[in-house]
């Protein structure tokens, strides 16, 4: 086999995939969702709040720090989904037809 093709196979197996999608997960969208979250949907959860200078704050427990934390992971996650996954799982099975096609 060669290089390339032992190269690209590796690539479209489902571990390459999923650790290249832990990492950008982790690092290269962090930015961009924290802007968000930070810039936009913390103010709106301030507004909430009878002190918007505290967050929402129930006691000693900074509820709008964790929801700001959840909105920022299902942020990421959702485009993680949409830009990466959705479409590798549509090549695979699109690669899986054609070689079902090619085997009969």
């Amino acid at each position: 086999m060669a290089l390339f093709a032992e190269f690209r196979e590796f690539l479209s197996r489902g571990n390459a995939v999923d650790l290249a999608v832990g990492v950008i997960i982790g690092a290269a969208f962090t930015n961009v969702v924290t802007s968000i979250t930070e810039g936009i949907i913390r103010p709106l959860i301030a507004l909430i709040a009878p002190d918007p200078s505290a967050g929402l704050m129930l006691g000693p427990l900074d509820i709008g720090r964790v929801l700001g934390a959840l909105v920022n992971f299902l942020l990421t996650a959702a485009v993680i989904f949409f830009i990466i996954v959705k479409p590798m799982n549509a090549l695979r099975r699109k690669r899986e037809r054609t070689k079902a096609e090619t085997s009969q």
